[in-house]
């Protein structure tokens, strides 16, 4: 641990990491031999308070962890679920796997579409679901299969879309 580790972490952005963010991550550095490996979980602690990891938050994990930017971005580029833009207030991943497009991927992909008015890689315009394909949900026994926000829903038949989206305001 260094020996500034009551500072807060900020860049040219003006992005500060929480103090008590910064004190969890530096935790989780120090369970590690290589400060690298706590470099996920750091990622998913700045996620889980913002919703997503803006660009100065890249340069506050890397002092946090005493590595460089450069290998807090490869890894944040990396993890399809970690956010480097803003999502909604709730995430849509549609499974797009071999199993779940067997199943009928396409007529739930459709149905989430045409209901919510966005595609992939779009939110609605109210900020409320962002909508993204994902390769495995790991439910290939219960396709198709997506997952809202923490919460995996399969086999997900067309008519069950509309009062599973209301379930989430």
């Amino acid at each position: 641990m260094n020996g500034n580790s009551h500072l807060l972490a900020s860049d040219g952005d003006g992005f500060v990491l929480d103090p008590e963010d910064r004190r969890t991550i530096e935790q989780e550095r120090d369970h590690y031999e290589q400060p690298q490996a706590a470099c996920i979980e750091a990622l998913k602690i700045v996620q889980r308070r913002h919703g997503w990891v803006p660009d100065g938050a890249i340069v506050a994990i890397a002092e946090a962890l005493g590595i460089g930017p450069a290998e807090v971005e490869g890894v944040a580029t990396f993890y399809s679920l970690v956010f480097r833009q803003p999502v909604g207030r709730h995430v849509i991943l549609v499974c797009d796997s071999s199993s779940c497009f067997l199943t009928g991927y396409d007529a739930l992909r459709e149905a989430l579409s045409s209901r919510l008015g966005i595609g992939f890689g779009q939110t609605t315009s109210d900020g409320r679901f962002t909508l993204l394909p994902v390769c495995c949900l790991g439910a290939c026994d219960s396709g198709p299969v997506l997952m809202i926000d923490d919460d995996t829903y399969g086999p997900v038949a067309v008519e069950d879309v509309a009062d599973l989206l209301e379930s989430y305001p």
